[in-house]
């Protein structure tokens, strides 16, 4: 084999691996941001019918339904942002991805500290998810940021996700003030 024809087919195999590969990071991180949703809807689940059916909401506070739905969306915008980053490796994927993880953890544990806790705790569990709330805001700010000048698409993507925590945001502080 002539040492031109090693060269056209090298670029072919490193593409399939670096495919598949892309395609198991994507997957990777599809299943890790769908599996903090599974998991902080446990909560959820267990006390929508429960004391939160009978609890006192924000009058804006939308059905329960457009909660899933924006979830979803969310959650796999979630998953395409940090892959986004991931694939650039550049000297800063490694503080966006910390960032990155950081949110992740404090989304997984709102759920469980609003629906959860309170039963336990009370009113204190609900100022307690206000603050978490307020440290996801600011871990969520941070990461867009660090991700914008490595992924542009990847910033965007986490946007809404912004808005929709500064949304539940003023749903947990009115359930918080009011129950």
């Amino acid at each position: 084999m002539s040492a031109e024809s090693q060269q056209t087919s090298r670029p072919v195999k490193t593409a399939r691996t670096g495919l598949a590969r892309q395609v198991t990071a994507l997957l990777g991180f599809l299943v890790l941001s769908y599996a903090v949703s599974l998991l902080g809807s446990m909560s959820i689940l267990d006390n929508a019918s429960g004391w939160y059916a009978t609890a006192t909401k924000a009058p804006w506070a939308p059905p329960g339904w457009v909660f899933g739905s924006v979830w979803t969306v969310l959650y796999t915008a979630m998953a395409v942002a940090p892959w986004l980053v991931w694939r650039q490796r550049s000297a800063k994927t490694r503080g966006a991805m910390t960032a990155y993880g950081i949110q992740m953890a404090l989304n997984l544990a709102w759920a469980p500290t609003f629906f959860g806790m309170y039963p336990v705790w009370g009113d204190a569990a609900l100022w307690l998810a206000l603050l978490l709330i307020v440290a996801l805001f600011l871990a969520v700010t941070a990461t867009v940021i660090l991700f914008g000048p490595i992924s542009t698409t990847a910033g965007l993507l986490m946007l809404p996700y912004i808005s929709w925590i500064v949304f539940s945001a003023s749903l947990n502080f009115y359930a918080a003030a009011n129950n």
